[in-house]
């Protein structure tokens, strides 16, 4: 029987275990052939993002706290595996952005958005046996193009509800690329996890084949 790239290239200990429920980070991970469970953490990001912005708190710093208190909350229940927990903020001239809560909010953060850059403030971190073993921040930053108002009308009616999914109001798999003019930085990262330097760190700790 043949062995399938997966088992080739990733050893079977410490299991791999994604804490988050969103579909563009397990399809990331998914596509560079990763074995992983899925065990979401209730974590109540609001909170962590209000505090964060009282105490004046980087973007940076704050999307690091996301990220370790879903890791944390899921390797306290198991702390054999190898947690990984990410999260991201936008952020636009200083303005933090959460996701929408419909389409008119959707709507409206894209009108802000439009003509202007902003940066994907993506963290990441790992944690295992009750300790963080790596962290990583990756800012990605995107220049959104002056579009149309029949633009953004058909964008919305294409899309749908889907745009509530995402922080910027967009897919950048999918139609959402046609919203920019310029993107610097990794794509994964844009999609909410920072694939290469996490692939880095999990070949330096023995998880994938050097």
């Amino acid at each position: 029987m043949r062995t399938s790239p997966a088992v080739a290239l990733q050893s079977e200990a410490p299991r791999l275990v994604l804490a988050s429920a969103s579909p563009a980070r397990r399809a990331v991970l998914a596509a560079a052939g990763l074995r992983f469970e899925v065990a979401t953490a209730a974590v109540d990001e609001d909170a962590i993002k209000a505090s964060a912005r009282a105490e004046g708190i980087r973007p940076s710093d704050a999307a690091l706290l996301l990220a370790e208190a879903k890791a944390r909350r899921v390797a306290a229940r198991d702390p054999e595996a190898l947690v990984i927990g990410a999260d991201q903020i936008l952020v636009c001239e200083g303005r933090w952005f959460d996701k929408p809560a419909d389409l008119e909010a959707a709507r409206a953060q894209l009108r802000t958005l439009r003509g202007r850059t902003h940066e994907l403030v993506t963290a990441v971190a790992c944690w295992r046996q009750g300790e963080r073993v790596w962290q990583h921040v990756a800012v990605p930053r995107l220049v959104m193009r002056d579009f149309s108002e029949a633009f953004l009308d058909a964008y919305l009616a294409c899309e749908g509800e889907a745009v509530t999914g995402s922080v910027g109001a967009y897919r950048l798999e999918g139609l959402g690329v046609q919203l920019f003019s310029r993107i610097a930085g990794e794509h994964a990262a844009i999609l909410g996890l920072p694939l290469l330097p996490l692939l880095e760190f999990l070949r330096g700790h023995g998880v994938l084949l050097r």
